[in-house]
Protein backbone atom coordinates (compact mmCIF):
# COMPACT_ATOMS: atom_id res chain seq x y z
CA UNK A 1 0.00 0.00 0.00
CA UNK A 2 2.82 2.41 0.89
CA UNK A 3 4.58 1.93 -2.44
CA UNK A 4 1.48 2.63 -4.51
CA UNK A 5 0.56 5.67 -2.42
CA UNK A 6 3.97 7.29 -2.76
CA UNK A 7 4.35 6.58 -6.46
CA UNK A 8 0.83 7.50 -7.54
CA UNK A 9 0.38 10.59 -5.37
CA UNK A 10 3.98 11.72 -5.14
CA UNK A 11 3.35 13.18 -1.68
CA UNK A 12 5.24 12.82 1.60
CA UNK A 13 3.89 10.86 4.53
CA UNK A 14 5.11 9.62 7.89
CA UNK A 15 5.99 5.91 7.92
CA UNK A 16 7.49 4.01 10.86
CA UNK A 17 9.13 7.11 12.32
CA UNK A 18 10.46 8.75 9.14
CA UNK A 19 9.18 10.90 6.32
CA UNK A 20 9.14 9.08 2.99
CA UNK A 21 10.15 11.12 -0.04
CA UNK A 22 8.29 10.94 -3.35
CA UNK A 23 9.86 8.78 -6.05
CA UNK A 24 11.25 10.14 -9.28
CA UNK A 25 9.38 8.80 -12.31
CA UNK A 26 10.30 5.28 -13.40
CA UNK A 27 12.34 5.28 -16.61
CA UNK A 28 10.40 4.36 -19.72
CA UNK A 29 13.39 2.63 -21.34
CA UNK A 30 16.41 0.77 -19.99
CA UNK A 31 19.89 1.57 -21.24
CA UNK A 32 21.61 -1.69 -22.08
CA UNK A 33 18.35 -3.57 -21.59
CA UNK A 34 18.96 -3.95 -17.85
CA UNK A 35 15.84 -4.44 -15.73
CA UNK A 36 17.51 -2.65 -12.83
CA UNK A 37 17.96 0.54 -14.85
CA UNK A 38 14.18 0.88 -15.19
CA UNK A 39 13.65 1.43 -11.46
CA UNK A 40 13.83 4.20 -8.90
CA UNK A 41 15.30 3.83 -5.36
CA UNK A 42 13.04 4.27 -2.36
CA UNK A 43 13.80 4.13 1.39
CA UNK A 44 11.77 2.06 3.85
CA UNK A 45 12.20 2.26 7.61
CA UNK A 46 12.43 -0.76 9.90
CA UNK A 47 9.11 -2.68 10.01
CA UNK A 48 7.56 -0.45 7.31
CA UNK A 49 5.13 -2.14 4.93
CA UNK A 50 6.28 -2.24 1.33
CA UNK A 51 3.07 -3.77 0.00
CA UNK A 52 0.15 -5.68 1.45
CA UNK A 53 -1.49 -9.00 0.69
CA UNK A 54 -4.15 -8.79 -2.05
CA UNK A 55 -2.94 -5.36 -3.19
CA UNK A 56 -2.33 -4.83 -6.92
CA UNK A 57 1.03 -6.22 -8.03
CA UNK A 58 2.02 -3.16 -10.06
CA UNK A 59 5.73 -3.13 -9.25
CA UNK A 60 8.77 -5.37 -8.91
CA UNK A 61 11.30 -4.69 -6.18
CA UNK A 62 15.06 -5.17 -5.79
CA UNK A 63 16.80 -4.89 -2.43
CA UNK A 64 19.68 -2.43 -2.67
CA UNK A 65 20.45 -2.59 1.07
CA UNK A 66 18.77 -4.12 4.10
CA UNK A 67 16.55 -7.19 4.41
CA UNK A 68 12.87 -7.77 3.57
CA UNK A 69 10.44 -10.45 4.73
CA UNK A 70 7.29 -11.58 2.94
CA UNK A 71 4.55 -13.11 5.05
CA UNK A 72 0.93 -14.17 5.28
CA UNK A 73 -1.26 -14.10 8.41
CA UNK A 74 -3.20 -17.37 8.64
CA UNK A 75 -6.83 -17.69 9.71
CA UNK A 76 -5.84 -18.67 13.25
CA UNK A 77 -3.65 -15.59 13.64
CA UNK A 78 -0.31 -17.31 13.09
CA UNK A 79 2.18 -15.66 10.77
CA UNK A 80 3.92 -17.67 8.04
CA UNK A 81 6.98 -16.02 6.55
CA UNK A 82 7.44 -16.95 2.91
CA UNK A 83 10.94 -15.63 2.27
CA UNK A 84 13.77 -13.36 3.32
CA UNK A 85 15.24 -11.11 0.65
CA UNK A 86 18.75 -9.72 1.05
CA UNK A 87 20.74 -7.14 -0.92
CA UNK A 88 20.64 -8.03 -4.61
CA UNK A 89 17.44 -10.09 -4.38
CA UNK A 90 14.35 -9.27 -6.45
CA UNK A 91 10.88 -9.83 -5.00
CA UNK A 92 7.25 -9.04 -5.76
CA UNK A 93 7.01 -11.46 -8.70
CA UNK A 94 3.45 -12.75 -8.97
CA UNK A 95 1.55 -15.10 -11.28
CA UNK A 96 -1.62 -13.01 -11.02
CA UNK A 97 -2.35 -9.32 -10.64
CA UNK A 98 -2.38 -9.24 -6.82
CA UNK A 99 0.23 -9.92 -4.16
CA UNK A 100 -0.28 -13.24 -2.36
CA UNK A 101 1.93 -12.15 0.57
CA UNK A 102 2.66 -8.89 2.35
CA UNK A 103 6.20 -7.48 2.38
CA UNK A 104 7.93 -5.57 5.18
CA UNK A 105 11.37 -4.12 5.78
CA UNK A 106 13.08 -5.99 8.63
CA UNK A 107 15.66 -3.23 9.02
CA UNK A 108 16.06 0.15 7.34
CA UNK A 109 16.12 -0.65 3.62
CA UNK A 110 16.70 0.95 0.27
CA UNK A 111 14.55 -0.71 -2.38
CA UNK A 112 14.62 -0.29 -6.15
CA UNK A 113 11.00 -0.05 -7.35
CA UNK A 114 10.37 -1.10 -10.95
CA UNK A 115 7.09 -0.72 -12.85
CA UNK A 116 5.90 -4.23 -13.71
CA UNK A 117 4.16 -3.26 -16.95
CA UNK A 118 7.31 -1.54 -18.18
CA UNK A 119 9.35 -4.71 -17.67
CA UNK A 120 6.71 -6.93 -19.32
CA UNK A 121 6.30 -4.63 -22.31
CA UNK A 122 10.04 -4.31 -22.85
CA UNK A 123 10.51 -8.08 -22.44
CA UNK A 124 8.10 -8.58 -25.34
CA UNK A 125 10.49 -6.60 -27.55
CA UNK A 126 13.95 -7.21 -26.09
CA UNK A 127 15.42 -10.69 -25.77
CA UNK A 128 17.87 -9.69 -23.02
CA UNK A 129 15.11 -8.31 -20.81
CA UNK A 130 12.95 -11.38 -21.46
CA UNK A 131 15.89 -13.56 -20.43
CA UNK A 132 16.35 -11.58 -17.21
CA UNK A 133 12.65 -11.84 -16.41
CA UNK A 134 12.71 -15.59 -17.04
CA UNK A 135 15.78 -16.01 -14.80
CA UNK A 136 14.10 -14.05 -11.99
CA UNK A 137 10.95 -16.16 -12.28
CA UNK A 138 12.88 -19.43 -12.31
CA UNK A 139 14.92 -18.35 -9.26
CA UNK A 140 11.77 -17.49 -7.34
CA UNK A 141 10.17 -20.83 -8.25
CA UNK A 142 13.29 -22.66 -7.03
CA UNK A 143 13.18 -20.73 -3.76
CA UNK A 144 9.53 -21.67 -3.19
CA UNK A 145 10.24 -25.34 -3.92
CA UNK A 146 13.21 -25.37 -1.54
CA UNK A 147 11.11 -23.79 1.20
CA UNK A 148 8.34 -26.36 0.77
CA UNK A 149 10.85 -29.19 1.09
CA UNK A 150 12.34 -27.59 4.18
CA UNK A 151 8.97 -27.44 5.95
CA UNK A 152 8.47 -31.23 5.84
CA UNK A 153 11.71 -31.94 7.71
CA UNK A 154 12.41 -32.29 11.45
CA UNK A 155 13.09 -29.21 13.55
CA UNK A 156 16.84 -29.84 13.61
CA UNK A 157 16.90 -30.41 9.85
CA UNK A 158 14.92 -27.20 9.27
CA UNK A 159 17.25 -25.07 11.39
CA UNK A 160 20.35 -26.63 9.81
CA UNK A 161 18.90 -26.01 6.34
CA UNK A 162 18.11 -22.40 7.20
CA UNK A 163 21.65 -21.76 8.46
CA UNK A 164 23.14 -23.29 5.31
CA UNK A 165 20.82 -21.19 3.16
CA UNK A 166 21.84 -17.98 4.93
CA UNK A 167 25.53 -18.94 4.84
CA UNK A 168 25.32 -19.42 1.08
CA UNK A 169 24.06 -15.85 0.76
CA UNK A 170 26.53 -14.29 3.25
CA UNK A 171 29.77 -12.51 2.22
CA UNK A 172 31.71 -14.77 4.60
CA UNK A 173 30.08 -18.16 4.18
CA UNK A 174 30.90 -19.47 7.67
CA UNK A 175 29.94 -16.37 9.65
CA UNK A 176 26.35 -15.17 9.46
CA UNK A 177 24.98 -11.90 10.81
CA UNK A 178 21.24 -12.48 10.97
CA UNK A 179 19.11 -9.35 10.50
CA UNK A 180 15.96 -11.25 11.41
CA UNK A 181 14.76 -12.14 14.92
CA UNK A 182 14.31 -15.61 16.38
CA UNK A 183 10.55 -15.12 15.92
CA UNK A 184 11.09 -14.38 12.23
CA UNK A 185 13.14 -17.57 11.88
CA UNK A 186 10.46 -19.57 13.70
CA UNK A 187 7.71 -18.21 11.46
CA UNK A 188 9.79 -18.99 8.38
CA UNK A 189 10.47 -22.57 9.48
CA UNK A 190 6.99 -23.29 10.84
CA UNK A 191 8.32 -23.81 14.37
CA UNK A 192 7.90 -22.13 17.74
CA UNK A 193 10.50 -19.65 18.93
CA UNK A 194 11.27 -22.01 21.83
CA UNK A 195 12.00 -24.85 19.40
CA UNK A 196 14.31 -22.65 17.32
CA UNK A 197 16.24 -21.51 20.40
CA UNK A 198 16.48 -25.05 21.77
CA UNK A 199 17.67 -26.43 18.43
CA UNK A 200 20.35 -23.75 18.10
CA UNK A 201 21.57 -24.65 21.58
CA UNK A 202 21.70 -28.33 20.60
CA UNK A 203 23.71 -27.52 17.49
CA UNK A 204 26.03 -25.34 19.54
CA UNK A 205 26.52 -28.07 22.15
CA UNK A 206 27.40 -30.55 19.38
CA UNK A 207 30.03 -28.09 18.06
CA UNK A 208 28.26 -27.75 14.71
CA UNK A 209 27.88 -23.98 15.26
CA UNK A 210 28.96 -21.23 17.63
CA UNK A 211 26.56 -18.50 18.76
CA UNK A 212 28.60 -15.45 19.84
CA UNK A 213 25.41 -13.35 20.03
CA UNK A 214 21.70 -13.69 19.32
CA UNK A 215 22.16 -12.36 15.76
CA UNK A 216 25.55 -13.88 14.92
CA UNK A 217 26.09 -17.54 14.00
CA UNK A 218 29.41 -19.18 13.10
CA UNK A 219 29.34 -22.48 11.21
CA UNK A 220 32.01 -24.67 12.84
CA UNK A 221 31.10 -27.97 11.16
CA UNK A 222 29.41 -27.37 7.82
CA UNK A 223 29.61 -31.09 6.96
CA UNK A 224 27.52 -31.99 10.01
CA UNK A 225 24.90 -29.40 9.08
CA UNK A 226 24.86 -30.66 5.50
CA UNK A 227 24.27 -34.23 6.70
CA UNK A 228 21.33 -33.03 8.78
CA UNK A 229 19.88 -31.18 5.81
CA UNK A 230 20.32 -34.07 3.33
Amino acid sequence: MLTQTLIHRGTSRQTAGRTARPLPPVAAHATGNSVELMGAPMPFARNAEIYGENEPAEYLYKVISGTVRTYKVLNDGRRQIGAFYLAGDIFGLEVGNEHTFSAEAIVDCKILVIKRSTVVNLAARETDVARQLWAMTASELQRVQDHIMLLIKTAQERVAGFLLEMAKRAPDGNEIDLPMSRQDIADYLGLTIETVSRTLTQLENSAAIAVPSSRRIVLRNRAALTRLNA
